[in-house]
């Protein structure tokens, strides 16, 4: 199969896109990329996939198109857990987000929410950030994780060393080495080298998404292609469920 990069992660107008199926595989094209569309499912995010019906209506439509099927499945929300089989296996491939995190005490602490529990410390809400992304690759069968970098809005600013200390880094990365989850380089929330060359350096394979919603930003893949290739990774072994296959147990060229 001849190489070509894969946007593991855009979303249309099924989701929070503003392109629909069509447009968003004309925009792939005049990038020389091969789309998939991984628009979110799940209950909380405010235009989304909410109902496993819903999910069979994106699938069909999905197969009506030269676009791999994926969706972005929240952790914390609980509609990953009840879609049937059947319906699984129809994905190419499933992207995992931690669009929440849930602190020891249960409190959620939403990624695009302002509001955090008095008191809490960007080192308390990162030591709970690690734990529960150790607990997503140990429990959800998905094969990216979305955007790993991303964190809560109130602790966006705080030094990076600070936040990303070596030994939380090699927690999470150790965690999607052995669940076999790959490390997304997202073009809107781009992870430091660091981190990167701490996941190739493992054995962790890497994904690329430009987590499109508009038209500029689907499939624009060119920043994390060459982050990619600066840290050495090949081409052919950027993650394509065509090549490497899906833990959805789809079907494809396994190779």
């Amino acid at each position: 199969m001849k190489w070509q990069p894969v946007d593991c992660h855009a979303h249309s107008t099924f989701s929070d896109g503003q392109l629909s199926v069509e447009q968003v595989v004309e925009r792939a094209a005049l990038y020389g990329v091969q789309p998939s569309l991984a628009d979110h499912i799940s209950r909380d995010v405010a235009r989304t996939i909410d109902t496993v019906d819903e999910v069979a209506i994106y699938l069909d439509e999905l197969e009506r198109h030269p676009v791999l099927h994926s969706g972005e499945f929240c952790y914390h929300d609980h509609l990953w857990r009840e879609i049937p089989g059947h319906l699984v296996r129809r994905f190419n491939h499933r992207v995992g987000s931690l669009h929440a995190v849930r602190l020891p005490d249960g409190t959620i602490v939403r990624a695009f929410s302002r509001h955090i529990p008095s008191g809490l410390t960007a080192d308390a809400y990162m030591d709970a950030h690690i734990a529960y992304a150790e607990s997503f690759a140990q429990e959800m069968p998905v094969d990216i994780l979305a955007h790993p970098t991303l964190v809560a809005m109130s602790f966006r600013h705080v030094d990076r060393d600070e936040l990303w200390t070596e030994e939380r880094e090699t927690r999470l990365v150790e965690a999607l080495y052995k669940a076999g989850i790959a490390f997304e380089i997202s073009n809107r929330y781009q992870p430091h080298d660091r981190l990167v060359r701490r996941a190739v350096d493992r054995g962790v394979r890497i994904s690329l998404g430009s987590d499109g919603h508009t038209r500029e930003q689907v499939a624009d893949i060119i920043r994390p292609l060459a982050m990619a290739r600066a840290l050495g990774v090949r081409d052919e072994d950027l993650y394509d469920p065509r090549r490497h296959g899906s833990r959805t147990d789809w079907q494809g060229d396994r190779r």
